[in-house]
């Protein structure tokens, strides 16, 4: 490079530089049929004379380098198998022009995305920035006119992220809300009349990817596009029941900042609560018995058997994914979560030991006529009960019989009452019978500790461990009480086991025998099929203990077993604070309806009531990436809604992890015409409305107007 001066004074003073090029730069630097050249003479003032390969630049100073500046940008283009074209020399001399410190060469290579030999990159210094900013934050917005490629560059970071496996699924989402046009005026079924408000969202999408595997993807669920009504639908219905740190709730009485139990078995709070008007339920079954109510895209975490195999992360489907779905061959395809730990009730003091409990509900006499009594052939049991019970005294009468007495000391009143007496009158259970007993709530809603001895002391007197050979040992409990089946019930799933049960009629069944006489069986009889997590002993008898010991527990599974159509009802959908955004919903079955490990984008968001935004921000889930794009200047709601775009860019401004990037007319990439007519329309809008935040476009106008007349 050479330079020198001409001219008489400084007003006057003429610069000539010259650049030398390599042999192999020279024709991508001019472009075919030097128009990349006429395009740098119609942007600089300085003079540009090109002969070989050597380029003489001629004029002011300042214009001479400016001229080098974007000469040596483009050239570095090229050196980067770039091919420079005249919208390259653009965007070259208007980063320049702006006094960046980015490298303009830098900003025009940077490749998100490249498919057949297209690829997709950013063009601007505004559009690089705004690539940045979501590899950088978790919620970004990116506000500016049509044709800045806002949209466009989040969708390519979004389908970048699902092949390199940093999300699992793509959520693309508009409001139906154009032009003030209503869904229901338009012809053909649901889907045509919403398809035309999506049809961006899929064009952009097969652009990117082939277009015979989108197909597949999104009937697995991988890539959902839906209008932003649809994104509200995860939702149960207002009497289904929750699981909190007191009891079941209906779901449609919770309110933001209560507590529900999660998947770790701890209180966490509720963050959001999301009324959904009627929706289509659907009744999940599993195939241990226990059921829930959820809407047809409700939800649920599952794991499939190659899943497990290959050590892979749950899935997120939707109900209706599911439907039709349910078998692999002769297996259960879907499995669902258990409880990682027993669930923690608050702790409360109870009136007698939780083991000594169990074992009266089990094999006691507390039927009202007599004095509390003990019914069992494992002396063991009797002498544990002597241990526990303060005040008692077990008194063997028979073989297998034995009588709870008081212990009397000299001086003691005779008609004191019986302390098992006076528990069991206290907790409703005295004169129950085998079919009426149940286990107090005082000892459902407590501590992991006092359920599972409870627990024990049932499996201890009624239960037995069945084992069968290469598997791991199964817990038979019967009972005549059907109370007390759904108290096993809740004590086993809260514990994190499975719990299975079928009823055994009394009516036709085989009498059974007692000292040589037929005795007819009065009650039906529910027999329970028990798995524990290895962590559990269900024991303290030591036959049994033993017995299940060496078989060994720990593998409970649930499986969805079927779904079927259960109407319409009122729904609501919360989103809770856990980490992985499940929570304990009837049958102690895990749910969420928060969106884990997705990338999700909300298109033309400047048509969004302030309450949607709300909604839509507050799905977010662990693992997840949101960006929302909208032109503030082109809000379509109707009878004056506040944006909801506008709203966000007023309230969520200071919070660290949401980043507002800001796209110009500068930015377009679209027709030159096109930011134009942008420009033209901003200046207008500026000498009309007053400015209304940090990103009103208004502002941003004014502000280039006031630069445009400083430059002239």
């Amino acid at each position: 490079m050479s330079s020198g001066e001409t001219g008489s004074g400084p007003a006057a003073r003429t610069v000539r530089s010259s650049i030398e090029l390599a042999p192999e730069s020279v024709f991508p630097f001019l472009g075919s049929a030097d128009q990349n050249l006429r395009e740098l003479e119609q942007l600089l003032d300085a003079d540009i004379h090109v002969r070989g390969n050597s380029v003489t630049i001629t004029g002011k100073a300042a214009d001479v380098a400016l001229a080098e500046r974007v000469i040596e940008q483009l050239v570095a283009l090229t050196g980067r198998n770039r091919v420079v074209t005249p919208e390259a020399v653009r965007h070259t001399v208007s980063m320049l022009t702006e006094g960046s410190s980015d490298s303009p060469a830098e900003v025009l290579s940077l490749d998100i995305l490249s498919r057949r030999g297209k690829t997709i990159r950013p063009k601007t210094l505004n559009q690089k920035r705004y690539v940045d900013a979501i590899d950088a934050n978790t919620i970004v917005f990116g506000i500016g006119p049509a044709g800045t490629g806002k949209t466009y560059l989040a969708m390519a970071k979004a389908v970048q992220a699902l092949q390199t496996k940093q999300v699992n699924r793509i959520i693309l989402t508009r409001p139906a809300v154009e032009a003030g046009e209503r869904l229901g005026f338009l012809p053909g079924t649901l889907n045509e009349k919403i398809d035309p408000y999506l049809r961006p969202l899929y064009d952009a999408l097969h652009d990117m990817m082939d277009p015979e595997a989108i197909p597949k993807l999104m009937a697995a669920g991988v890539i959902e596009v839906a209008p932003l009504a649809y994104m509200r639908g995860r939702a149960q219905p207002l009497f289904t029941k929750v699981l909190t740190p007191t009891g079941f709730r209906p779901i449609g009485e919770l309110e933001v900042g209560d507590l529900v139990i999660g998947s770790d078995g701890r209180p966490t709070p509720v963050l959001g609560v999301y009324p959904q008007g009627p929706k289509e339920i659907y009744r999940v079954h599993t195939q241990d018995g226990g059921s829930v109510l959820a809407s047809a895209d409700h939800l649920w975490t599952v794991y499939t058997r190659s899943d497990r195999r290959r050590g892979r992360p749950p899935r997120v489907l939707e109900t209706k994914e599911m439907i039709g779905n349910l078998r692999a061959a002769h297996y259960h395809r879907y499995e669902l979560p258990l409880l990682s730990e027993p669930v923690c009730f608050e702790p409360q003091p109870v009136p007698m030991d939780p083991y000594a409990m169990g074992l009266l509900l089990g094999d006691g006499c507390v039927a009202g006529k007599t004095t509390p009594g003990f019914t069992s052939a494992d002396g063991e049991l009797a002498g544990a009960l002597q241990d526990v019970l303060a005040g008692v005294t077990v008194r063997r009468k028979s073989e297998i019989d034995y009588v709870l007495n008081r212990t009397m000391t000299p001086g003691d009143v005779i008609t004191l009452e019986n302390p098992v007496t006076a528990v069991m009158r206290d907790v409703g259970l005295w004169g129950c019978k085998s079919d009426t007993k149940f286990v107090p709530a005082v000892y459902l809603f407590n501590s992991p500790q006092v359920r599972l001895a409870v627990l024990q002391g049932l499996l201890d007197s009624d239960g037995g461990p069945v084992t069968q050979r290469d598997r791991t040992c199964r817990i038979q409990y019967t009972t005549t009480s059907e109370q007390l089946r759904d108290n096993m019930l809740f004590l086993v799933r809260s514990l994190g086991g499975v719990a299975y049960w079928r009823r055994r009629a009394a009516a036709g069944r085989k009498p059974g025998l007692a000292r040589g006489r037929s005795v007819h069986h009065r009650h039906d009889a529910y027999i329970l099929d028990l798995r524990f997590p290895s962590d559990v002993e269900p024991f303290r008898l030591a036959r049994k203990l033993a017995k299940y010991r060496e078989s060994g527990g720990g593998s409970p599974k649930r499986y969805i077993d079927r779904i079927e159509p259960a109407g319409t009802e009122e729904a609501v959908c919360i989103q809770v604070a856990a980490a992985d955004s499940l929570y304990v919903t009837e049958d102690f079955l895990l749910t969420h309806n928060t969106l884990n490990d997705s990338f999700i984008i909300l298109d033309e968001a400047q048509n969004t009531t302030a309450e949607q935004m709300k909604m839509f921000l507050t799905r977010l889930g662990f693992g997840s990436k949101i960006v929302v794009t909208g032109d503030v200047t082109q809000v379509d709601l109707p009878n004056g809604a506040r944006s909801g775009l506008r709203a966000a860019s007023e309230i969520l401004t200071d919070i660290e992890d949401i980043h507002f990037a800001t796209l110009t007319s500068s930015d377009v990439v679209r027709h030159r015409l096109v930011s134009d007519i942008v420009d033209a329309y901003e200046r207008a809008e500026a000498e009309r409305v007053p400015q209304v935040g940090p990103h009103y476009p208004g502002n941003r106008a004014q502000r280039r107007a006031a630069s445009r007349e400083d430059r002239r």
